[in-house]
């Protein structure tokens, strides 16, 4: 999946968008609409915490980070004598999953906090009053999606397109 950012100049315009992503078959779950705050969107899918905050690559992070220090945590625990090769291999696992683990927690914390890198360049003309619609797409149909938007509703701008797009949120 790769996530489409569109920014649009007003609700009805943001309706459009969101019914024509609704005919091209992405799932109303797979659509996220930020306005400022304050804005009713009435019946447009509203973006939740996960993608207004920096939660998954935050969490992503502290797993890389996490691990890594219990790994090598774990390998100093394992040089200190005495250490036998069966205990060994439990103290570097487990240090490395301990590491991950309290790692990905502290940094999803952290990344609840943090408003999402990503919409930070929209920020201005979303206070401005424009709408930002994020669409998740299947890699394959980013360009179909882009042109069919375009065509149907010319005034809007595709802003950019992230690489890949987490599965689980």
């Amino acid at each position: 999946m790769r996530r489409i950012y569109f920014l649009v100049p007003n609700i009805d315009v943001t309706k459009k968008i969101v019914d024509e992503l609704l005919l091209a078959r992405i799932e109303e779950k797979h659509i996220h609409v930020i306005a400022k705050r304050g804005t009713p969107l009435e019946n447009l899918p509203e973006a939740s915490l996960l993608q207004k905050s920096d939660f998954v690559p935050a969490v992503q992070q502290g797993l890389a980070v996490g691990g890594s220090t219990g790994a090598l945590a774990g390998l100093v625990a394992v040089a200190l004598p005495p250490a036998s090769t069966v205990i060994a291999g439990g103290v570097l696992l487990a240090g490395a999953l301990a590491g991950a683990g309290i790692g990905a927690w502290i940094s999803g914390m952290v990344g609840m906090s943090i408003g999402n890198r990503r919409i930070k360049e929209f920020e201005e003309a979303i206070e401005a009053g424009h709408m930002l619609v994020l669409a998740d797409v299947p890699a394959a149909r980013v360009e179909e999606i882009e042109e069919r938007v375009k065509q149907h509703i010319p005034e809007v701008e595709v802003e950019s397109t992230e690489p890949r797009v987490p599965a689980f949120p």
